[in-house]
């Protein structure tokens, strides 16, 4: 025989009256953590396309032949296709980054750093100039924070390093613009900004500007090579890698 099931107070609950006090609580806390997984995958999902196609925007700028000019139109129109893409990615997951959802999935969208060196890159190429948080932030639909864009920059010695590694390489010279600058004094100058900034705690800054002063030491390396002993070299040499990563 089933016994009475009664409630805290001792009275007897009636059939179907299974619900204690606190199950509407219980299942308030469900349908947010399920709606945080649901909104966390769509970030990550998002994130994930928005990187690969950064990455490919990246590649294109690579295989310019020149500074503080127009691109071609062929990579022109690629970039163009590309950041199409990145912008209906970004607006499809606008909505879950409304109010404090910007900062708790900030590692999820990781591919901001990405996207603003590409940016970023873009517009050297094209101006020989450093791209500004608003210039980034007008071809961005969500919110950029000031750590996007900075260790986005911080990416962008990498691209340098090696932008002039290949062109030093085919020209015999560094790249400049117009006005007699070139990329080594672009980013040497660029270096002394960012050692000037104030230290951020954490490993992740240290490591990026490890990697940053990596990325100076071998263009200069490279910009001596070629003033040294320039003559001595075939076209086309390209510096062994002496296995400092970049």
């Amino acid at each position: 025989m089933t016994g009475i099931k009664r409630d805290r107070d001792g009275n007897a609950r009636k059939p179907g009256d299974a619900r204690g006090r606190f199950h509407d609580m219980f299942e308030s806390f469900r349908d947010e953590l399920d709606e945080h997984y649901d909104r966390k995958e769509r970030i990550v999902k998002a994130s994930r396309d928005v990187t690969a196609q950064s990455k490919k925007i990246i590649f294109a700028l690579q295989r310019v032949k020149h500074i503080n000019q127009d691109l071609p139109a062929s990579t022109e129109k690629d970039i163009a296709s590309r950041m199409s893409d990145i912008s209906k990615l970004l607006r499809s997951i606008a909505p879950d980054l409304q109010s404090l959802n910007r900062h708790r999935y900030a590692w999820q969208l990781r591919c901001l750093e990405e996207l603003v060196e590409a940016l970023s890159f873009a517009h050297y190429l094209r101006h020989q100039t450093l791209i500004t948080v608003e210039e980034a932030q007008e071809s961005t639909p969500v919110s950029l924070t000031h750590g996007d864009y900075m260790y986005g920059v911080f990416d962008l010695f990498g691209e340098m390093m090696r932008f002039a590694t290949v062109t030093s390489a085919q020209n015999g010279e560094m790249l400049g613009g117009k006005d007699e600058r070139n990329i080594l004094g672009d980013i040497q100058e660029l270096g002394c900004a960012f050692e000037m900034l104030e230290e951020v705690p954490g490993k992740e800054y240290r490591s990026k500007m490890d990697a940053m002063r990596q990325s100076v030491r071998k263009v200069e390396r490279l910009g001596y090579g070629l003033v040294v002993r320039g003559s001595e070299r075939p076209r086309g040499w390209v510096p062994e890698d002496d296995g400092v990563e970049a």
